[in-house]
């Protein structure tokens, strides 16, 4: 059997690329699409020609929501205002300050221009429900190979956008943090 040497081989590294270190701009009362992620510390841009084939993320975001009974909700990734991922629109039950968690995979396929370039994407949205606490949620999975160009800069972001204004209806995350897993 051969032996494997750990010397030299960095252990517990950190590839955190990116830590939310204050709570988001609440978007509330409007049904106009707003970021929801908070100043932070770190980056959420990758250079033109940054991304190799095999780059590998995750992104991880949660926060509170509060909505009207049967209102909806998008959530979309958005790379330089460019959708790459979205979660299929919420359709949300009366809820008031109910935590949520929002993970994103992502791995780019192919680097290249507009139409060549491949991301795949999946994830998940979930929260608890007020009345009884059970988990609701859904998955996504896409693969953007129209809307994704490694050769210019790319910067990350995550909107959301009410389907109608209310008072009622807010969303603002608390943490979001985005590491290369590979």
């Amino acid at each position: 059997m051969a032996e494997i040497s750990l010397k030299n081989t960095i252990i517990n590294q950190s590839n955190g690329l990116y830590a939310q270190t204050s709570l988001s701009t609440a978007i509330v009362n409007t049904d106009v699409e707003a970021s929801l992620v908070g100043a932070g510390v770190g980056s959420l841009t990758v250079p033109a020609n940054g991304f190799r084939v095999g780059d590998s993320f995750t992104a991880k975001m949660c926060g509170k929501f509060s909505s009207l009974n049967n209102a909806n909700l998008e959530i979309s990734i958005k790379s330089n205002s460019n959708v790459i991922a979205a979660i299929p629109v919420l359709t949300l039950t009366s809820s008031t300050d109910v935590v949520f968690d929002l993970i994103v995979d992502f791995t780019v396929a192919a680097v290249g221009t507009l139409g060549i370039a491949s991301l795949h994407a999946n994830g998940m949205f979930t929260y608890n429900k007020s009345s009884n606490s059970n988990y609701i949620g859904t998955n996504f999975l896409v693969i953007d190979d129209t809307d994704f160009d490694t050769t210019i800069i790319n910067t990350l972001d995550i909107t959301a956008k009410w389907g109608a204004a209310s008072v009622s209806n807010s969303i603002q995350s608390q943490n979001f943090n985005l590491f290369r897993i590979f």
